[in-house]
């Protein structure tokens, strides 16, 4: 996975990926570092072999490394993170000379399940919500996605 090997050491990849870690760091919900972009990679190529989807593995992979780049700025100005995300993922694409719409396009509409138009864009949200360890999560109660008294569920 040629294109995944490049895109971790793209200076403005690590620069994000900063930023989200500089912005969440005091945070004690869950974080959008490395260890969440890699295991939403992993179930989401799981959850496609699973599905008999053929999207690529690097597709896959890259989509979910860059889903979350712009953590940082919802933090800063409120914007849509999975927007800004979309955005700064398609600049780091072209500079890797990859095709972006699809990967932007499942980038953009990853936290609303209504907008989710493609394969990809499925199993971005799916991988991305099924990820999460809120069950065993000391802070469930005061989750902005459980304040309701909503317990969660398991998608996998």
């Amino acid at each position: 996975m040629k294109n995944v090997e490049k895109l971790l050491v793209h200076p403005q990849f690590l620069t994000y990926m900063a930023l989200n870690s500089e912005a969440e760091r005091d945070r004690i919900f869950c974080k959008h570092d490395f260890s969440h972009l890699f295991d939403v990679a992993r179930v989401a190529y799981c959850m496609a072999l699973e599905r008999n989807l053929a999207i690529p593995k690097e597709t896959m992979y890259l989509t979910a490394l860059l889903h979350d780049i712009a953590k940082w700025k919802q933090y800063k100005t409120g914007a849509d993170h999975a927007v800004e995300s979309s955005t700064l993922a398609r600049e780091i694409l072209q500079d890797l000379t990859i095709e972006a719409d699809e990967i932007c396009e499942a980038i953009r509409t990853h936290r609303k399940a209504h907008l989710v138009k493609t394969p990809l864009g499925q199993i971005l949200y799916d991988s991305d919500k099924a990820v999460r360890p809120c069950i065993v999560c000391p802070h469930i109660d005061t989750c902005k996605n459980f304040r309701n008294g909503e317990k969660p569920t398991f998608t996998y």
